[in-house]
């Protein structure tokens, strides 16, 4: 296989959570909207029994979409 048709993929993290479901919930909103991301599981509370601290990562290349469609919403005063 030629090396052009080998193709990187950088993750980045945008979100950490203390439970991993809320990671789960937001990558699922994200493949609503056909953004590949993955969770994560990080911390010691993981091999601890303690829960299930989590990382949510996608593509460098969606990160601020992922951002902006995970962000709150803005209140009009």
């Amino acid at each position: 296989m030629s090396v052009d048709k080998i193709k990187s993929v950088c993750w980045v993290t945008i979100r950490t959570t203390q439970a991993r479901w809320e990671a789960e919930l937001m990558q699922q909103i994200l493949a609503a909207h056909e953004i590949p991301a993955r969770v994560l599981d990080i911390g010691l509370g993981v091999y601890c029994g303690q829960g299930s601290q989590a990382a949510l990562q996608v593509r460098s290349q969606d990160r601020w979409t992922a951002l902006l469609l995970l962000s709150p919403l803005e209140e009009e005063n």
